[in-house]
């Protein structure tokens, strides 16, 4: 165990040291405007260009401005990572995605809602059932127990007038 912990050691040393020793320079930025007498696939390799199409001019992407203003490009006609598709199509596309991934999300929130609701109810009503065979059970004990009750004062009431029901089949004899 300990060789391995040893050798784990020695080789993430080595990596943290080569990581050391990478460079991480990068050329200088080429200015998107550098780019306006090409086309627009070699344009928008930069994600912080903005190709025009009636212009046919490569413009760095206005970042102060979440959308680019009409000024520099109408929406229709400004491509912006991909040439195929125009800036306000990739505008509406992803509006209506995210409408329908709200959507998703408020359904799958309302249906998790509704079935704990009913898993609630469920476990209510087997209380519920619990609760009601308790007091049906309860309520037939103590009427058992009045039932004795009332059978043993008959029989007090039987005993003294002399009227026992030691064989239910013989005859009451007088008595004076």
């Amino acid at each position: 165990m300990r060789a391995y912990f040893g050798v784990f050691l020695f080789l993430l040393s080595g990596f943290v040291a080569t990581l050391g020793q990478i460079s991480t320079t990068s050329p200088p930025p080429v200015p998107c405007a550098s780019k306006s007498n090409s086309s627009c696939a070699e344009c928008l390799q930069d994600t912080k260009c903005l190709w025009c199409e009636p212009k046919q001019q490569c413009l760095d992407y206005p970042v102060k401005n979440i959308l680019p203003p009409r000024s520099v490009c109408p929406l229709s006609d400004a491509r912006w990572s991909v040439c195929w598709v125009n800036f306000q199509t990739v505008l509406i596309t992803l509006g209506a995605l995210s409408g329908l991934l709200i959507l998703a999300l408020l359904v799958c929130c309302m249906c998790c809602c509704c079935r704990r609701h009913r898993r609630r109810q469920r476990v209510s009503d087997d209380d519920d059932d619990l609760r009601a065979e308790q007091q049906t059970r309860a309520r037939n004990a103590r009427q058992k127990e009045r039932r004795m009750e009332m059978q043993l004062r008959h029989d007090k009431i039987r005993q003294k007038y002399g009227l026992t029901k030691d064989n239910p089949y013989s005859r009451m004899d007088e008595k004076k």
